[in-house]
């Protein structure tokens, strides 16, 4: 398997930030961290191996970045408005220099796909819902689409914003709304054991019902947990059957 390391100094974030990419053909799954890891996170649970026959096979090639989530959201010493604004950046890196940095090593219309699990998974969500214009969909594992979820209690305009669960019922704006029902790669895979939400899939689903976006909703048995042997069944059979 092609895999090759980058890094830059980011103008978003102020500071070095890694990327790493796996394979060398196929459409372009960008992975986003659970909780306060970084972009070799999948590598290491043994989820790029998981994909490794797909990838292998040029159906896709893999992207891995450095979670931002230990300088926002998790970290306690943090004045809540601050956490907003370090996501807001966030945001910013991945739009204004990951993008463009996938579509310059491949092509200038390659399909891109967010992809997380856990708290990943909202961000992944929430990537593609902001901008559906230069990312083609997502695929959220074990999710919760509220951030609220994670804020401690904390509410503003920022967490409004980045909240799926609250901004997506009030978007009538056709500009992001067409775009996203363009889309048919919005997958919410959850499973039902400890410490899975398959509510939360559940609710979200029925959002994007409401508003007529097409999406992919499969709640697993009682004997899926969250944890890493479920993203690495869920994941490649993703990849195999939906795409």
């Amino acid at each position: 398997m092609e895999k090759k390391f980058n890094s830059w100094y980011s103008p978003a974030l102020h500071k070095e930030m890694p990327i790493v990419s796996y394979g060398h053909y196929g459409f372009a799954l960008l992975l986003i961290p659970t909780a306060a890891a970084d972009y070799l996170e999948y590598d290491r649970f043994q989820l790029i191996d998981a994909l490794a026959p797909q990838i292998n096979a040029g159906k896709l090639r893999v992207y891995s970045i450095d979670s931002m989530n230990k300088e926002s959201w998790m970290n306690n010493e943090m004045v809540p408005e601050h956490k907003g604004i370090r996501h807001n950046q966030f945001n910013d890196y991945v739009y204004n220099e990951i993008i463009p940095f996938i579509r310059n090593t491949t092509s200038q219309d390659i399909m891109i796909y967010t992809c997380g699990a856990s708290f990943g998974a909202l961000h992944a969500m929430n990537l593609f819902l902001k901008r559906p214009d230069i990312i083609n969909g997502a695929i959220s594992l074990s999710g919760v689409y509220n951030l609220t979820e994670y804020t401690k209690g904390f509410w503003d305009e920022q967490v409004f914003y980045n909240s799926p669960e609250h901004y997506m019922p009030l978007l009538e704006d056709p500009f992001y709304l067409d775009k996203i029902k363009a889309s048919h790669h919005i997958h919410l895979f959850t499973g039902s054991g400890a410490h899975e939400d398959p509510e939360a899939a559940k609710r979200f689903a029925s959002i994007l019902y409401n508003k007529g976006i097409w999406y992919d909703l499969e709640v697993w048995g009682n004997d899926i947990t969250h944890d890493w042997p479920t993203w690495r069944k869920m994941l490649p059979y993703i990849i195999e059957n939906k795409f």
